[in-house]
């Protein structure tokens, strides 16, 4: 019978939430995996593992990112911002508290990537139209709502902002 063959370890340093991480993993490890297993980050959510349901979605340097079919390793010395790190000091950020208050949210599955790219379009654009929030959101499916309330929930947040 043949040996196991090991697969191979490597580091990586990533920053999530502000805290470094420097942990020898799988190359072939998914970063949600790494966020979930390694981080004990269990707000990223695994939906579909192929990008469309994009509950998996975090910011890395900013910019939003489906978690689910990206390596770890990829994220190699990246800022990662999970949906834990929207909230400073035991306070919700003003997406979390406008999804909250604008019923921008059902079972809360889909929540964490809508929240995510919902910060990178109101970071670029504090007050979007639906044509540019519905762009934002197109890689996010949430099978609860009808998504009335997640573009209320976007534009309030996008107003709570603004004294940010």
């Amino acid at each position: 019978m043949p040996e196991a063959v090991a697969a191979e370890k490597i580091t990586v340093q990533i920053r999530v939430n502000g805290k470094p991480y420097s942990k020898e993993i799988e190359a072939r490890l998914l970063l949600v995996e790494f966020l979930r297993e390694n981080c004990d980050l269990t707000g990223t959510h695994v939906g579909c593992d192929t990008t469309y349901c994009g509950a998996c979605t975090v910011l890395m340097n900013g910019l939003a990112v489906k978690s689910c079919t990206m390596f770890a390793v990829q994220a190699d010395g990246s800022e990662i911002t999970t949906v834990e790190g929207l909230a400073k000091d035991g306070q919700l950020h003003p997406i979390q508290k406008a999804f909250g208050d604008s019923y921008g949210l059902q079972c809360g599955y889909c929540t964490p990537g809508l929240m995510l790219s919902t910060y990178q379009l109101l970071s670029e654009n504090p007050d979007p139209d639906e044509t540019q929030i519905r762009h934002a959101i197109a890689g996010n499916t949430c099978r609860c709502t009808g998504y009335m309330n997640v573009f209320k929930a976007i534009r309030q947040a996008g107003r709570n902002m603004k004294g940010v």
